[in-house]
C-alpha cells in the first residue's frame, strides 16, 4: 500500500505509574501493550476499590506531584523492574520498599496500595468539570479500563506539535506543553503541516522507523487532567475549554500496535491511509 511521509518522532514518553509524572526516552521497545513499561504500576484506592487517577482531581490531583522512573530499563525477556518514585517532599522510595504502601498512604492522606496486576473489571472515577461541549458537566462517572491493563482506553497515545501550536494560537495566554496531554509520542509533522493534522490519520496505519506499525483507532478526547497543575505548569481550566470550543474536545490520536519493535527519537513516520 502506498505510504506518505508525515513527520518524525519529536519525543517519547513513558509513565511507569499511572497518573504520576513520566520519564522522557530516547528509545523504547514497543509491544502489543504499548511502550514497554508504560503504566505498568498503579495505586489502588483501598476505600473505593478503584485505581487512583488524577482524572478525579478532587481526590487524586496530587499524584501529578509524584515523579516515577525505572531503576533499570524494562526488558521484554524479564519481569518488569522496580520503579523509583520521588514524592512531593523530595523523599525517594521504590516499589520494593517494604513499607511503600504506608509511605504513599501517608503522603496522599488516603489508604492506597501499589499494584502491578490489574484486578478484573478494574475501573477509576472520572470527574467532568463544568465545560460546555464535554459529555458531562460537574459530574463524576466510572470508567472501566481495558482488561489486564491500567490504560484508560488504548496502549498508545500521540499528539503532534502542530495541534499544540494551533491550540496555543487559539488561547495565547495558556501553556499548551505536551506534558499536559501525557502522550507516548510527540510527533513533529512536515514543515508545511498546520492545525489538527492527525485528524486525517484516523483509520490509517503509521509506520515508525523500520519496525513499528500502529493502527490509528480514534481521535483522542481530552479530560480534566490537561487543566491541572503539573510539572511547573499552572492549573488552567481554559486549556480544556479551548479544546472543547474549537475542536470538539479532541487533541491527538489513540492507537493500537500492529507490529512492535524498537522506536527512537527522530524516527521517520509514514502513513498508510485506511
Amino acid at each position: 500500500m502506498p505510504q506518505e511521509k508525515v513527520g518524525t518522532v519529536a519525543a517519547l514518553w513513558r509513565y511507569p505509574v499511572k497518573s504520576m509524572l513520566g520519564e522522557p526516552l530516547e528509545t523504547s521497545e514497543v509491544t502489543t501493550h504499548g511502550l514497554l513499561g508504560d503504566r505498568a504500576y498503579a495505586l489502588w484506592d483501598v476505600e473505593r476499590r478503584r485505581v487512583a487517577s488524577a482524572k478525579n482531581p478532587r481526590r487524586w490531583k496530587t499524584l501529578l506531584d509524584f515523579q516515577a522512573n525505572y531503576l533499570a530499563p524494562p526488558s521484554p525477556q524479564a519481569t518488569i523492574p522496580p520503579v523509583q518514585v520521588t514524592l512531593p517532599d523530595g523523599a525517594v522510595v521504590t516499589s520494593d520498599t517494604p513499607d511503600v504502601d504506608a509511605i504513599f498512604s501517608d503522603a496522599l492522606g488516603r489508604e492506597v496500595q501499589m499494584i502491578s496486576s490489574p484486578p478484573e473489571a478494574v475501573s477509576l472515577d472520572q470527574y467532568w468539570p463544568d465545560v460546555e461541549g464535554t459529555a458531562h458537566q460537574d459530574a463524576i462517572t466510572q470508567l472501566f479500563l481495558p482488561e489486564g491493563t491500567f490504560f484508560d482506553s488504548c496502549p498508545i497515545h500521540a499528539i503532534t506539535t502542530a495541534t499544540l501550536a494551533k491550540l496555543q494560537e487559539l488561547y495565547p495566554e495558556g501553556e499548551f506543553a505536551a506534558s499536559r496531554f501525557r502522550p507516548n509520542l510527540v510527533i513533529e509533522p512536515l514543515a508545511e503541516a498546520r492545525g489538527f493534522v492527525e485528524d486525517d490519520w484516523v483509520t490509517g496505519i503509521l509506520q515508525i522507523g523500520e519496525q513499528v506499525r500502529l493502527q490509528v483507532d480514534t481521535p483522542c478526547p481530552r479530560c480534566v487532567v490537561t487543566t491541572l497543575a503539573q510539572a511547573g505548569l499552572p492549573e488552567d481550566l481554559n486549556i480544556l475549554r479551548t479544546t472543547a470550543r474549537h475542536h470538539q474536545v479532541i487533541a491527538g490520536i489513540r492507537a493500537s500496535v500492529i507490529h512492535g519493535g524498537t522506536i527512537r527519537q527522530n524516527d521517520l513516520i509514514w502513513l498508510e491511509h485506511g
